[in-house]
């Protein structure tokens, strides 16, 4: 018997299941004791515990579950018993196929479980028992039970056209999604037992989101963890439909209308990970690495690769075949913009193939690396291992003067990427700078004023590129920073006037100008954008006659068509 096989219920539920059903015990009264008795919910329904189950785990409405039962009457008289069967009975939690109400208590129950319950008259039984017994329809009944195993049954699709019976359970927590490599061993058969589809022994391998023999194959695998195996039952909707299915590619016809049986195992699956969000650095993971952490930006990293073109050509190895293992640091630019993503998401030990687009690449540029050239606009390949790294110190894992010394490198890296022209670098090293200066610091007074210093200094060069990168809001918004501590900072009155000026509210622009000048009357800077402030501010009052002489005459026309019909009324 299938029920027979489960040694183990999934944690694998709908989320809807989670509401209390009627019966089911949810509160924070402590466990039942071995001879205890209580009455669950509110039904009258009393449990007594007579053997203690094992784990933590209890199954749900709709499960089946495997358990042998006597139930007697209060004085002792059996009236039904699977035990006189030598055999347990298999039931479907929530029809009431042994009892009305007898269900809610099974819910309770943990595997290997002895429990009494009493149902109360109001529950009725009112049917002959197996022994050829009546019972009568007011009596209060009681059945020992024992709960020996259960599988878990989930409707994936909410509307009972494809149905999962989970027969074992699988490993960790961990779910393939639609990017990632499943490998997987199914059977399909007809209710009658023929069987229309199975994989070699080995398994298969496919892309979830590629799909593979049925909709409703790639819909279960998604639902599973590593070594789970499960039967499911498959409606024609997520079959093959009124039109059934005629054989090819190895697979056998499926007749119109089928129900089809699967059972299916997932053996592994590889995660693929969309490094960029926009499918241009793809990571399969091949062997998945040590401990939680990764090599975050700015980390020292050692790998080892392989690196080829589609066509298999190998351009560059490193670490490989006798060469050298490849150091760098993440986010400082020294390998390509696709390697440096996707090594800074990687754990040590981890293996995984990359997959990278030119624009992460080598570009439209032709690219002689050590074994290969690489043409122009190439999709290229990379087979890594990160074998070490040294991860940057968060701020809050330094003490204070390693976070003011870790600020002024930020400061100094960003403006060396400004003298380069790389506005957003150098911006995002301003940003990540204010981090270990930031006003939670806890510093003392000396390091107080000079974190204080690095913070404005942070938020006036972030203002510079921001200007740089026309995201002059921004400029904006760093720069009101530095006036809510120093109103008077000419270089923030200066670079905000410049933001304001380019989204045209020239009445704040010469305020800014205004009190910059009162601070340094003699500043060149901004007596040069006050200048061009008092051009614009010429052009728009122009634009703003010219406008308003235009309503004025449409008005005037409009007016005088009016008085000359009034008149000749």
């Amino acid at each position: 018997m299938e029920a027979e096989k489960a040694t183990d219920v999934s944690d694998i539920q709908n989320e809807d299941d989670l509401d209390e059903e009627p019966g089911e015990v949810i509160e924070s009264a402590p466990p039942l004791e071995v001879g205890e008795e209580r009455e669950l919910g509110t039904s009258g329904l009393q449990k007594k515990l007579l053997k203690r189950g094992y784990g933590y785990e209890t199954p749900e409405l709709g499960d089946e579950a495997t358990v042998h039962y006597v139930g007697t009457l209060l004085d002792g008289t059996k009236f039904e018993s699977t035990r006189d069967r030598y055999e347990p009975l298999t039931i479907k939690l929530g029809q009431g196929r042994v009892v009305k109400g007898l269900d809610h208590g099974v819910v309770s129950m943990k595997k290997g479980e002895i429990a009494l319950f009493t149902l109360p008259a109001d529950l009725g039984y009112g049917v002959v028992g197996g022994g050829g017994s009546v019972v009568p329809s007011n009596a209060v009944v009681r059945f020992e039970v024992e709960l020996i195993s259960w599988i878990t049954v989930v409707d994936l699709s909410k509307d009972g056209g494809i149905v999962k019976k989970i027969i074992e359970k699988g490993e960790r927590n961990e779910r393939p999604g639609d990017l990632d490599e499943v490998l997987v061993k199914y059977r399909v058969a007809l209710v009658d037992g023929t069987v229309v589809a199975e994989t070699p022994e080995e398994g298969i391998e496919f892309y979830v989101k590629d799909g593979h023999f049925c909709s409703a194959l790639p819909k279960a695998i998604k639902t599973m963890k590593r070594g789970e195996k499960v039967r499911l039952i498959v409606q024609p909707q997520y079959a093959f439909g009124v039109e059934g299915r005629d054989a090819n590619n190895g697979f056998h016809s499926v007749p119109p209308c089928s129900v089809l049986n699967i059972d299916l195992e997932l053996v592994s699956f590889k995660p693929v990970i969309d490094v960029t969000g926009d499918a241009k650095v793809i990571k399969k993971v091949l062997k998945e690495g040590e401990g939680a952490w990764v090599a975050n930006e700015s980390a020292s990293v050692t790998v080892s690769y392989i690196a080829s073109l589609e066509d298999g050509t190998v351009f560059e190895k490193k670490g490989i075949d006798g060469e050298q293992p490849l150091e760098f640091i993440t986010d400082e630019e020294q390998v390509i913009a696709g390697l440096d993503r996707a090594v800074a998401t990687m754990k040590k030990g981890e293996q995984a193939i990359l997959t990278i687009h030119p624009d992460f690449g080598f570009g439209s540029i032709e690219a002689r690396r050590d074994l290969a050239v690489v043409p122009p606009h190439s999709n290229i390949v990379f087979e890594v291992e990160m074998l070490d790294f040294i991860r940057e110190k968060a701020p809050w894992e330094m003490i204070n003067h390693e976070r003011l010394e870790a600020a002024r490198r930020k400061k100094e890296e960003g403006n060396l990427l400004f003298k380069e022209g790389k506005y957003q670098k150098a911006g995002q090293k301003y940003d990540k700078g204010v981090d270990y200066v930031s006003e939670d610091g806890n510093f003392g007074d000396d390091e107080s004023k000079l974190a204080r210093e690095l913070r404005l200094s942070f938020w006036l060069n972030g203002a510079a590129c921001s200007l740089k990168l026309n995201d002059f809001q921004e400029a904006i918004k760093l720069c009101s920073k530095v006036l809510d501590i120093e109103f008077h900072n000419v270089k923030a009155l200066y670079r905000r006037a410049q933001a304001y000026m380019q989204v045209a509210d020239l009445v704040l622009a010469e305020l800014d100008i205004k009190k910059a000048l009162e601070v340094d009357p003699q500043n060149r800077e901004v007596k040069l954008i006050e200048k061009n402030l008092k051009r614009l501010q010429v052009e728009s009052n122009k634009r703003d006659a010219k406008l308003y002489t235009n309503i004025f005459g449409r008005m005037t026309k409009k007016l005088k068509v009016e008085k000359v019909e009034n008149e000749k009324r």
